[in-house]
């Protein structure tokens, strides 16, 4: 399970040198929003010289451009290796983004001497309105390397020509809290990881940790982070406690003796909340 993943511009060599050892389930080197357009070959060569000689064995991942940008390829180019776990896609339209973007993929892959589909996707599935509509057609015709799917609320604003889309008390507008939702039944609709947008204000760990059991309680399963320092607040809050634990434990047992709902400490449990943790124990 991926609890946090790690965004860390891939044209700086000192935020590379700190992000491994962050602590983070993944690392993310980002082509893509946080490096200007003249930077993007300097940054594509520091991405291979770190996927060529990796500090840790933490999963590489990068998010490269657009299909739109001109720069998919070449990205790709670059990146594609043995050591890279996977892609983050921004700014798709639809499946056919990804299943072209898988084909592209597979070419290299095969190219490259990589076997088995080795490099999986994870698209961001709310960025663009096309996407937000046509959220339905990926569950329908979902791509074999989906390893989650994640949602970002600031490029689809950007889409709409609206303003910020989060309320002065910080919580997001409904618009973009529809698409929140939708994101969290598509990634459980297809079977993958939910990955939650980013908090942006890394000085702010308590509004993080309070954010981050919010989004584990609506479901989500991790959470991106855009400085080293959130990754600890992130990774706990994504970590079942002693307590969820034993609970569950307790729960399995009492489902042991064939019955179809159980009793315990005065509270009624019946075959979902089995499932419930049989499935908190399985991806601890």
């Amino acid at each position: 399970m991926l609890r946090s993943m790690l965004f860390v511009p891939a044209d700086s060599e000192r935020k590379l040198a700190k992000a491994a050892g962050a602590g983070a389930d993944a690392v993310i080197l980002d082509l893509e929003d946080s490096v200007l357009p003249e930077r993007k070959p300097a940054a594509r060569a520091l991405a291979i010289d770190y996927l060529r000689k990796p500090p840790n064995d933490t999963p590489v991942w990068v998010r490269i451009n657009d299909l739109d940008s001109g720069e998919l390829l070449k990205d790709l180019r670059a990146v594609v290796s043995p050591r890279l776990a996977g892609i983050l896609l921004p700014k798709i339209r639809g499946p056919e983004d990804v299943l072209k973007t898988t084909h592209y993929l597979e070419a290299m892959e095969e190219s490259a001497g990589i076997a088995g589909a080795a490099i999986r996707i994870l698209p961001i599935i709310t960025e663009t309105p096309s996407a937000v509509l046509r959220m339905g057609e990926l569950v329908r015709a979902p791509a074999g390397r989906l390893s989650g799917v994640s949602w970002g609320a600031e490029d689809l604003s950007s889409a709409l020509g609206a303003g910020d889309p989060r309320l002065p008390n910080g919580a997001w507008r409904p618009l973009y809290e529809q698409a929140r939702s939708q994101c969290i039944l598509a990634a459980h609709a297809l079977g993958v990881e939910a990955i939650d947008t980013v908090y942006v204000d890394f000085r702010d760990p308590e509004g993080l940790r309070i954010a981050c059991e919010s989004s584990r309680y609506d479901g989500f399963t991790g959470r991106f982070a855009i400085h080293p320092d959130q990754v600890a607040v992130i990774n706990q809050a994504f970590t079942p406690s002693a307590a969820e634990l034993e609970l569950a434990r307790r729960i399995v047992a009492a489902f042991s003796a064939g019955a179809g709902a159980v009793s315990l400490d005065g509270k009624m449990y019946d075959i979902p909340h089995l499932k419930a943790a049989q499935r908190l124990l399985n991806t601890r």
